[in-house]
């Protein structure tokens, strides 16, 4: 085949939708064109629930400001905590900066706010000039950042709010929403969250699945209690928990200890690249493996940053769409 028919064959081939020819995008194809998945699905022996998801679509749709109120078109923040509040709204597109360091918007909020500038965790005076605010939302905790930038005069005539996001999920996105005027939309986005979590309970018949909570830290081998946020989601759905686990606070677990982490189900976490080393010792041993849900292939993994960050609706979302997609499933491959 001469270069030119070469080329139009390639051309014709990306008209239908193929690009195999000459691609150099750094996606693997199959030799016709067919991209071959790099998402990683299991960890030692476990399915990853959700693996693959797109974060692109964890914000919900952009929500009305409460009637007489003004509206904030752009809004800056001084901690990232306050984030997961302006997802549920819908409000990511107004967030123009965050006084924080670059890297510390949470993956699971996606590429729109991921993108937004953070411009570091000593106010840029000129940073926010630039991003031109009508609103900052600030935290108890990173209030001096709010007055630096006052004193610099920064803000110009934006609107300030201190916003304690600390608490459950509906807490503290109830205090965003008063804060960015929403407090009807706030109501809103936590009674349709209450309600699906309730109707998953009962088409699931989560009250008859026991479930057990595993986090495997750098440091340590966790069996949960009652007080992380996916346990706090599980609480709402209604899933039971097994007898040990009935109590806030964790437990380190050992060879001694390692049945009270046995249950119908077991959903496994990993904090950083330490606790998935971890994680993979434990899950591989024959101490681990000689329990009764891991005989029955009844691991599954979740992501550690969502069930075990900071409470939020937009989080909680993902995490009830986990319990939606396993609670009744296993981690056999097929």
């Amino acid at each position: 085949m001469s270069s030119t028919a070469a080329a139009l064959a390639c051309t014709a081939t990306l008209a239908v939708g193929l690009s195999a020819c000459g691609s150099d995008d750094g996606v693997l194809r199959t030799p016709d064109g067919s991209v071959i998945s790099t998402t990683t699905t299991r960890f030692a022996e476990v399915n990853i629930v959700g693996a693959g998801r797109d974060y692109s679509r964890t914000c919900l749709a952009p929500t009305a400001v409460d009637p007489g109120r003004t509206d904030a078109k752009r809004i800056v923040v001084t901690d990232p905590a306050l984030l997961d509040g302006l997802c549920a709204l819908g409000l990511g597109p107004q967030v123009r900066a965050i006084t924080a360091a670059p890297g510390s918007v949470p993956e699971y909020l996606g590429p729109q706010l991921a993108a937004v500038p953070a411009v570091g965790d000593t106010p840029d005076a000129a940073a926010i000039r630039e991003a031109a605010p009508d609103l900052v939302l600030s935290t108890p905790g990173t209030a001096q950042r709010l007055d630096a930038l006052t004193a610099t005069g920064a803000l110009g005539t934006a609107r300030t709010a201190v916003v304690d996001p600390a608490g459950d999920a509906k807490a503290s996105l109830m205090a965003v929403a008063e804060a960015t005027n929403r407090s009807a939309a706030g109501t809103q986005r936590v009674d349709e969250f209450i309600a699906e979590a309730a109707r998953v309970g009962r088409v699931m018949d989560a009250s008859h699945s026991q479930v057990s909570l595993v986090r495997f830290t750098p440091d340590e081998s966790l069996i949960e209690g009652t007080s992380p946020f996916g346990a706090q989601i599980m609480a709402l759905v209604g899933v039971d928990r097994p007898a040990p686990q009935r109590t806030p606070a964790a437990v380190p677990m050992t060879d001694d200890n390692m049945t009270d982490a046995d249950a119908d189900l077991i959903y496994v976490s990993y904090a950083g690249d330490g606790g998935r080393d971890r994680g993979h010792d434990v899950l591989m041993s024959d101490e681990w493996l000689n329990l009764g849900a891991p005989t029955w292939k009844r691991v599954l993994s979740v992501n550690d940053e969502v069930w075990y960050g900071r409470p939020g609706v937009a989080a909680g979302w993902l995490v009830l769409n986990d319990l939606k997609q396993s609670l009744n499933s296993s981690s056999a491959s097929g």
